[in-house]
């Protein structure tokens, strides 16, 4: 398999084959982000995916119903390319029900719901897209490229396409004093626009990174653990989407806890205000050091 530099991808494709179509990040100027650094962006040649795409049979055979699609923003291709890879990893596994890849707001701009829908059709089926928050004061801060504005109207485009997203959100990203505004935008963006699935990962102050800059000249000032811990339970509290998957239990995240909301919306509360009155004082009025995003 060919792998450069950082290979990331979602905890719950931990067991999914990753094909690599593209390398690095073709924005990498997320003010949070240190993940691609090292790994200028570039993209795969054709003839290179097919020897994965063959190598990847020969491991799991013909009948692979999962594969998902890696390095940084698959979107960043066009649309005839992305539509050329899924021909082929279709002609090499006619029984794949899910590919999957992690994707930004910014790049899927490029991309008409026309050219969706063919994707869709070639089961390109679920976005991991690194929404973070709704908060426009945050998503100016943070350099995403986007506006909230885009993201309506981006996410309701794949709705139209009929395409299952999990929201990537991050805990904390509007910074102390800013969480009850940013709740209350990012709620109101998920309620809108229905994610299959809401992820959350606790905001960490990453060596290297722009926010860590932010961070030591006073601009940026982080939460503490229980501030953390207690937005995750407004947010929570703020979502009307039954049905639709809560991951809260990524390995940067204090308090590791998933289910269904509406089903299990109570027993996911229960278990993070039973943490604020578990975890020692001194845990949680201070900031913890996260190494990794």
């Amino acid at each position: 398999m060919h792998y450069t530099g950082e290979v990331y991808r979602h905890p719950l494709e931990a067991k999914t084959p990753l094909l690599e179509v593209t390398t690095g990040c073709s924005w990498c100027k997320c003010t949070f982000c240190a993940m691609y650094l090292h790994s200028p962006f570039a993209i795969s040649d054709l003839n290179v995916i097919e020897e994965d795409l063959q190598e990847i049979k020969s491991i799991y055979g013909e009948n692979l119903s999962r594969i998902s699609l890696v390095n940084g923003d698959v979107l960043s291709l066009p649309s005839e390319r992305i539509i050329k890879i899924l021909e082929l990893i279709n002609r090499y596994f006619p029984n794949i029900k899910v590919i999957s890849a992690q994707v930004s707001i910014r790049n899927l701009k490029h991309h008409t719901t026309e050219s969706l829908k063919q994707m869709k059709s070639l089961h390109f089926n679920l976005f991991y897209i690194g929404i973070e928050t709704g908060y426009d004061s945050a998503l100016q801060i943070m350099n995403k490229g986007v506006t909230n504005a885009d993201q309506y109207e981006q996410l309701h485009k794949l709705n139209e396409a009929e395409i299952d997203f999990a929201a990537l959100l991050m805990i904390g990203i509007a910074g102390k004093g800013k969480s009850e505004d940013n709740v209350k935008a990012t709620a109101k963006l998920l309620n809108e626009t229905k994610p299959t699935m809401v992820s959350v990962i606790t905001t960490a102050v990453v060596k290297g990174s722009k926010l860590e800059q932010l961070r030591d000249n006073g601009e940026f000032v982080e939460q503490t653990e229980r501030e953390h811990i207690s937005e995750e339970i407004a947010l929570i509290k703020s979502l009307h989407l039954d049905g639709s998957i809560f991951f809260g239990s990524h390995a940067l995240n204090m308090v590791h806890i998933s289910g269904r909301l509406g089903p299990d919306t109570e027993k996911i509360l229960y278990r993070l205000n039973a943490a604020l009155k578990e975890i020692p004082d001194n845990i949680l009025d201070s900031i913890l050091q996260r190494s990794n995003v």
